[in-house]
């Protein structure tokens, strides 16, 4: 994935089949190429996806749209960590099953967790205990630990947390587009490459 600010490689889960075909699938259509990150929010995630944004002139809020939703991939052994690729979806007032949108994603920037809030998530948010292996986690890399099991993860980075970071850090909209970066950041292309080809850092 190469953006305005640098390039970001993947890696697509095969945990959750349904939502790595249909990422392979837009990828192959060029359906990323020239869309804007549209959502940023520093220590949180960078969101893209909205097919409206590849033309939406400044001040416009986005994110209302996208392609057919796709149905929830839930798995114990996938969780928010830093870097993780996962699908954006509408409230659960809305959409009671948490399908995931059809083409908006997020990666996770996340900040690390003590003890005592991963605590408060395990009791105020998912209502379940947070196993200790991915507590370490969230200790020591950090993420977003109050989304686990609520949104599908289907990829993570491999290379390129440093493009997410400064995506992250960019100055956002406190308008009716919140959180929109006022520079506009863009997917320039997306293409697919064989995992064979390329070693993790």
């Amino acid at each position: 994935m190469i953006t305005t600010d640098g390039a970001i490689i993947l890696r697509l889960s095969d945990s959750t089949p349904i939502h790595r075909d249909n990422f392979i699938r837009l990828i192959k259509c060029n359906f990323y190429d020239s869309i804007l990150f549209h959502r940023v929010i520093k220590n949180f995630m960078i969101q893209a996806g909205d097919p409206k944004s590849k033309n939406a002139g400044p001040g416009l809020a986005l994110g209302d749209s996208g392609t057919a939703p796709i149905p929830a991939e839930f798995r114990v052994t996938l969780f928010h960590k830093r870097g993780v690729l996962a699908a954006a979806r509408e409230s659960d007032d809305v959409n009671p099953l948490k399908a995931s949108s059809g083409s908006q994603f997020y990666i996770v920037e996340g900040k690390k967790y003590t003890d005592s809030l991963l605590d408060s998530v395990e009791v105020k948010r998912l209502k379940r205990k947070i196993p200790e292996d991915q507590r370490k986690v969230y200790k020591t890399l950090g993420g977003t630990p109050f989304l686990d099991q609520n949104y599908t993860i289907f990829g993570e980075v491999i290379s390129g947390m440093d493009t997410v970071d400064k995506i992250a850090a960019e100055a956002t909209s406190k308008g009716e587009d919140t959180d929109r970066p006022l520079k506009d950041v863009r997917i320039l292309k997306t293409k697919l490459i064989k995992r064979k080809s390329y070693q993790t850092e």
